[in-house]
């Protein structure tokens, strides 16, 4: 799509969106660290799972200041059912210097807020367009999909992050990424509904021939199995933290692995700082 289509897609895309823009929580708040609370919530994780723990964790800890005063293991037992642990620490970690760096508030400034632990270009621009409303473009793996699409090719990271920047419509970047984001979402799927897009007709792809979506940088290719996997066994012991300290003897048997296997997984789960040693038992930091 030629950039000088680009005030024809505002147009169609902000009609299509204005009867149909999902209603979520996060999106009702202007609030910096509710909006990185969720950004960080939804990377891997559905909305559906995301809600409820968002609204809860935003009960719980309302600031930054709030979370950084809290103990890890008060983070991660929240956390629990939400999976990848590694993001509650970096969040932890990240109000902790919120705290330490900025007087409690969340960057305004992309170089500062990318200096956050576990935050990337994504959740740092999100944080820049949906509570500080400025006009930059977030690149999702929906709105990549989109874009590779609209552009029928391939696209780099790079590509696709400049494109989406010259697309953003000034003043208008909060809304115009929530519409790219659930045009993905609901229209622009790995299966796509293109009879429905609203971008149909500026679309170079339009549904004809290979998809340039895939292999498409940021465009996800799906997770991978869950069940028999590390991550599983992992989330078992996680689990059974929230509610007791575990005998190091009985590891193996929460986490349904042979004593080798389990050994690894503990040891790295200490080493990551989302477990801690203590005598013959292990517990939430």
């Amino acid at each position: 799509m030629p950039i000088d289509d680009a005030p024809v897609a505002h147009e169609a895309l902000f009609a299509w969106i204005a009867p149909r823009l999902r209603q979520l929580p996060w999106r009702e708040t202007r609030d910096p660290w509710a909006v990185l609370v969720s950004e960080v919530m939804l990377q891997q994780t559905g909305v559906d799972r995301v809600l409820p723990k968002w609204k809860l964790f935003i009960e719980t800890f309302p600031s930054a200041t709030v979370c950084a005063d809290a103990s890890l293991g008060e983070i991660l037992t929240l956390w629990q059912g939400l999976g990848y642990p590694r993001r509650a620490r970096n969040l932890h970690a990240s109000a902790r210097r919120i705290v330490e760096e900025h007087g409690g508030r969340v960057p305004a400034n992309l170089d500062e807020l990318l200096a956050l632990p576990g935050v990337g270009p994504y959740t740092a621009r999100a944080v820049l367009a949906f509570a500080h409303e400025v006009d930059v473009a977030v690149v999702d793996t929906n709105i990549a999909r989109v874009l590779a699409r609209v552009n029928d090719r391939r696209l780099t990271a790079s590509e696709a992050q400049r494109i989406a920047d010259m697309m953003v419509p000034e003043g208008e970047a909060w809304l115009w990424n929530q519409a790219l984001m659930d045009l993905g979402a609901t229209l622009c799927r790995p299966r796509p509904l293109c009879d429905a897009c609203p971008l149909a007709a500026m679309c170079d792809w339009a549904g004809e021939g290979d998809d340039p979506s895939i292999g498409s940088a940021g465009v996800s290719t799906g997770q991978p199995r869950f069940e028999g996997s590390d991550r599983q066994a992992r989330g078992r012991l996680m689990k059974e933290l929230v509610s007791r300290a575990v005998s190091i003897d009985d590891v193996a048997e929460v986490m349904e692995r042979d004593e080798q296997v389990a050994a690894r997984l503990l040891g790295a789960l200490i080493d990551e700082g989302l477990v801690t040693r203590d005598g013959s038992r292990v517990r939430l930091p």
